[in-house]
């Protein structure tokens, strides 16, 4: 089968035990495939170059700094990002063959499904609708540090199909996770200058945060999987703020000041 004008862009750090089944949902498809890897210490990048992939090994840049690498390394018309841990389907690579034929915008919006706990998640973190499809014309670019985002000049549309995702590979692996990225939202703050008020944001948040995400997102509906994700992510919103108020009074006090008092 004919291969599209589409470069597939991946960013990798040590995904050896899931990199190879993402490349094996584009290898028919795609006419070349970019991997920036941020110097893993397992097999990750002899299997990225196992499926005739371009492997280039930079230091870490933040997540759109390391994707816009990717992105500059690409020479195909159209480019499709992936996650290490993501999977095109089956309906999805029909889709962008299809698609490709005859293009209606500059850019396509996939909706990506979540795996968690060995199955699919039916309404948690649904709809996710993602600009991963761009024309390399339109002036794609990465902005944002933890929850960056693609942005076009252009129009854009929606594809059938979506990207299947493998984000954890344990609840431990989802906290830690999670603690890595509210340290990185809560230093975001800090430099914003955003203030913290310990009732509103580190004793209420939380329980709105859990609110929020198991009613009004009915994650109640996946049962006990949607239970649990709402108190991982209402414990992430308690981390993130009180990593910022520790920051702040840090700031305030000065780091001697801080390792030095007994309390």
């Amino acid at each position: 089968m004919d291969r599209l004008p589409l470069s597939v862009a991946i960013i990798t750090y040590n995904e050896e035990d899931i990199i190879g089944r993402t490349l094996e949902s584009v290898k028919d498809i795609a006419s070349e495939i970019v991997v920036v890897d941020s110097r893993s210490t397992d097999r990750t990048r002899e299997i990225a170059e196992s499926y005739g992939a371009r492997v280039y090994v930079e230091d870490w840049k933040g997540y759109a700094g390391q994707k816009n690498s990717a992105l500059e390394k690409c020479t195909q018309e159209w480019v499709l990002f992936l996650d290490a841990d993501e999977v095109v389907s089956e309906e999805l690579r029909k889709s962008i063959r299809e698609e490709l034929k005859n293009p209606k915008a500059d850019g396509y919006l996939i909706n990506r499904r979540t795996y968690y706990m060995g199955r699919l998640l039916r309404y948690t973190w649904q709809p996710e609708w993602r600009l991963r499809l761009v024309l390399k014309g339109a002036n794609p670019r990465w902005e944002g540090r933890i929850h960056e985002s693609l942005f076009i000049d252009g129009k854009t549309a929606k594809l059938k199909g979506c990207l299947l995702h493998f984000p954890y590979k344990s609840v431990k692996h989802q906290i830690v996770k999670g603690i890595e990225f509210a340290k990185i939202d809560a230093e975001d703050k800090f430099v914003a200058e955003k203030k913290v008020s310990f009732t509103k944001d580190i004793v209420f948040r939380p329980v709105w945060t859990f609110l929020k995400e198991f009613i009004i997102k009915k994650s109640f509906l996946d049962g006990k999987r949607g239970f649990l994700i709402a108190v991982i992510a209402s414990f992430y919103t308690f981390m993130k703020y009180s990593f910022l108020y520790e920051r702040n009074l840090r700031s305030s006090l000065g780091d001697k000041l801080w390792e030095r008092n007994p309390e």
